[in-house]
């Protein structure tokens, strides 16, 4: 998240299923939730540790607030503390600027920001959020400079793993930017994230599963790959390492009907409230 006190928006990405994904690459196998809960050393000191699939999850972006019960692993903003003794996953807004950031990057960084030919911003319509752009391996260095200090603060809090939203942030770019553009961005936070012991999180964006190797993806967050089918695409991806957040009841129970057993299935209200809200949801299977 690009410097945000207030609270998170939560953003729904599309995503696109893939005719095949290819072999499921093994990650870590073995690798439980030990020596997760302890403050990440610095760089050159740790292997990443991945989640368990299957882990009981908890999408906290919005709000942090106490874990249900049996609640293994959780989703906070970078800008929250993570929850003690759980799996924690750094929610980085890595890939467009906050509304309330974009004043920052326009005045510090104003030719990071994707403009159209009239210099327009390019704006995701949705959240009304402005694409960083990753065009040029020159603009990627420098973001992956600014988007790696985020990543250092999540590593210092005490997270396990670092989830990169709005990978997909190309196909609302109107042909300005491209899967490899993007790719290749991932890739150096990736690197950046294991260099500080983070395991990292493939946001939506199935059409990139073939790549994840090469970019250096360890698990998933899948929003709604139940509603859209692709959780099966996630799941031989990742070894059952995926994250599903549903916002409608029909795609939880079709998620919790074919994947309730091996994948971490959630169901949460669209804008990610915090319990006490009126339209607080909160269910796992």
């Amino acid at each position: 998240m690009s410097r945000r006190t207030a609270t998170p928006f939560h953003r729904r990405t599309s995503t696109v299923v893939t005719a095949a994904v290819g072999a499921v690459a093994v990650l870590g196998a073995g690798l439980l939730f030990s020596h997760a809960f302890a403050p990440n050393p610095a760089p050159d000191a740790v292997e990443p540790v991945l989640p368990s699939a299957g882990a009981p999850f908890d999408y906290q972006i919005g709000r942090p607030y106490a874990p249900a019960a049996g609640v293994r692993a959780v989703s906070r903003d970078r800008s929250a503390k993570p929850a003690p003794g759980l799996y924690n996953i750094c929610y980085v807004n890595a890939f467009q600027a906050q509304p309330d950031a974009l004043g920052w990057w326009q005045e510090t960084h104003p030719d990071l920001i994707l403009r159209d030919t009239s210099r327009r911003l390019v704006i995701d319509e949705n959240w009304g959020e402005a694409l960083l752009d990753t065009s040029t391996a020159d603009k990627r260095a420098r973001l992956a400079t600014i988007v790696g200090e985020w990543i250092d603060g999540c590593a210092e809090k005490g997270f396990q793993a670092v989830e990169p939203d709005n990978l997909d942030s190309y196909q609302r770019s109107h042909g300005r930017l491209t899967r490899a553009h993007n790719a290749d961005f991932a890739k150096l936070l990736a690197r950046k994230a294991h260099a500080r012991g983070l395991a990292v999180g493939q946001k939506n964006t199935a059409e990139l599963l073939p790549d994840r190797a090469r970019i250096g993806f360890d698990f998933a967050v899948a929003e709604e790959c139940g509603q859209y089918d692709e959780c099966g695409a996630y799941a031989e991806a990742y070894a059952d390492r995926v994250f599903d957040i549903e916002y409608t009841s029909a795609g939880y129970q079709r998620a919790c009907t074919r994947w309730g057993k091996s994948l971490s299935v959630v169901q949460r209200d669209l804008d990610v409230t915090a319990r006490g809200s009126e339209t607080y949801t909160f269910r796992s299977c």
